[in-house]
């Protein structure tokens, strides 16, 4: 990275180190980024921390409809906006996650099959668990990305960015075939007025043309991290963690990060990074195992340059550098 950018540790941007009285015990950590840049691999390593509880993506519409004992907020769209004019609608539900309040009633509507009841007893027994014994909650959330402002003013959240190279994202989007449905974020007003204005004629095309995962991760991974570099500079107190840099040095650049929120490195925290970062883990993901925490964390950053032609690496590289400029430098590219 450009050495003007001033990156300092724990692969963080300048102004980014927390200063002392920052960070309270108890503070709700939100891991939000693009989807695919690694926040469910930094929330469970964060998670390790004895004092934390873990709360996966409660505004995951696609989930959320399965899982409204979670979160009983209206989640109806693919990386919904929260902000002060519709913030209403979802204060409620949302103070209830972050005390694990389990809506069992709620959950159980949500119930379809067996599956489904063992995961809301796992999930409700979860919840009562952590809120017995006063857990720090850690929402791990890409699709709370564009409401994190909102997230951070109403519950005070220690809000943790993840940036992950473009190549990387659309590397694994399609592996996955893991299309983009842009309607979603078209359909919402809101989001385009503070956001993503200046993306919707792409968006609109995109929507209408035939579908190309590539163009389609190039264009998620524009509009993501156009409102990330925003952020980097309205919210000094924000941590803007590369997931390349802390993937390289897990067992160096997580104790500092933990010791930056206020959580305690213990050696069974050590322990668990270590599981789910040593080398003799696959460095890529299969499909059916898209999901899997163990893997050699640092040969993962690079996995991309072996799987995408170099044709397909320069068409993200050129398709991405107006945006892309702003977190990696050509170094990067190579």
């Amino acid at each position: 990275m450009d050495s003007k950018r001033g990156r300092t540790g724990l692969g963080l941007f300048e102004g980014k180190v927390r200063q002392k009285g920052i960070g309270v015990a108890g503070k709700p950590i939100l891991v939000t980024g693009s989807i695919r840049s690694g926040t469910t691999w930094i929330g469970r390593m964060l998670a390790a921390a004895r004092s934390v509880g873990y709360i996966w993506e409660p505004l995951n519409f696609r989930w959320g409809a399965r899982n409204p004992g979670v979160c009983s907020a209206p989640v109806r769209r693919w990386y919904p906006y929260i902000s002060a004019e519709n913030g209403s609608n979802y204060e409620e539900a949302l103070k209830n996650t972050l005390e694990f309040r389990y809506s069992l009633s709620k959950g159980l509507q949500g119930v379809q099959s067996r599956m489904d009841l063992r995961r809301l007893f796992y999930e409700c027994s979860a919840f009562l668990g952590n809120r017995l014994r006063g857990a720090r909650p850690l929402v791990k959330d890409p699709f709370a990305l564009f409401s994190a402002e909102w997230l951070s003013e109403k519950f005070d959240m220690d809000v943790i960015i993840v940036i992950r190279h473009p190549a990387a994202v659309a590397c694994s989007l399609l592996r996955l075939n893991w299309g983009v449905p842009f309607e979603h974020l078209l359909d919402q007003p809101l989001l385009l007025r503070d956001h993503l204005h200046p993306f919707e004629p792409e968006m609109q095309q995109r929507a209408e043309a035939e579908r190309d995962i590539i163009e389609e991760a190039i264009l998620l991974w524009r509009m993501v991290y156009s409102v990330v570099a925003k952020y980097r500079r309205r919210h000094h107190n924000w941590f803007f963690l590369r997931h390349e840099d802390i993937a390289s040095e897990p067992l160096t650049q997580f104790p500092a990060l933990f010791e930056s929120l206020r959580l305690e490195f213990t050696p069974q925290a050590a322990s668990v990074i270590q599981k789910h970062s040593i080398p003799e883990h696959p460095n890529g993901v299969a499909v059916q195992e898209a999901f899997s925490l163990r893997r050699d964390s640092r040969a993962a950053t690079s996995s991309w340059k072996h799987e995408l032609s170099e044709a397909v690496i320069e068409r993200i590289r050129a398709g991405t550098s107006d945006v892309a400029a702003e977190f990696y430098s050509k170094e990067d590219w190579k």
